[in-house]
């Protein structure tokens, strides 16, 4: 049960009233749903709960978040494509499968910002800061690419690209991080094979 006072396992508890009112009970004040977009890109954790029924409906509100952000001229992150087959996923064999798999691409997609940073940082005013940039998003990319071809061999294409040439071998700084992602990749395929098998 929810502590409907001030915080659940230390997160901020919203409660949502029947007048769709959202009530932030560690600041005491009223908030709306771009308040609580700012909370998430500041990292503050929150829990949404139904004043009536004290039911945890913070998925809902966080979808709610998103439909907002996708719905502002300029900010939209999910690609139609993405959307299709997103929506193509519910009631599939793999729906069970695909929240995991999903939440460790986004993981390592920031976890690649992250390093991306850091070798901003380091390289300073030098002139293989373009080169690094794009790079990193020619990796980006290219996992995604993997990832969504994983699940949709047929479906998914991004035809407004050529393919690649092929490249040389990476320098050995980034051979764990590889080797570290074909493992991951290759845990995920036995894991779907397994499924598909049902």
């Amino acid at each position: 049960m929810a502590d409907t006072q001030g915080s659940d396992d230390g997160r901020v508890v919203i409660k949502k009233y029947a007048n769709r009112r959202l009530y932030n009970t560690a600041s005491s004040s009223y908030v709306t749903l771009e308040h609580l977009s700012d909370m998430v890109k500041q990292g503050v954790d929150f829990v949404v709960y139904d004043a009536k029924t004290n039911e945890d409906i913070t998925r809902t509100v966080l979808t709610q978040i998103i439909f907002e952000e996708e719905s502002r001229e300029g900010q939209n992150l999910l690609p139609i494509q993405f959307l299709r087959q997103l929506i193509g996923f519910y009631g599939n064999s793999m729906q069970a499968f695909l929240p995991s798999y999903l939440e460790l691409s986004l993981a390592t997609f920031a976890e690649q910002q992250e390093r991306m940073r850091a070798q901003f940082a380091n390289i300073g005013q030098g002139g293989g800061l373009g080169a690094a940039y794009e790079e990193q998003i020619r990796q980006n990319l290219a996992m995604f690419d993997r990832a969504m071809k994983m699940f949709s061999p047929f479906a998914y294409t991004r035809p407004e690209e050529p393919a690649p040439p092929p490249k040389p071998a990476e320098p050995a700084a980034s051979d764990e991080t590889l080797t570290a992602l074909k493992k991951q990749m290759a845990e995920m395929q036995a894991q779907i094979e397994k499924l598909a098998k049902r």
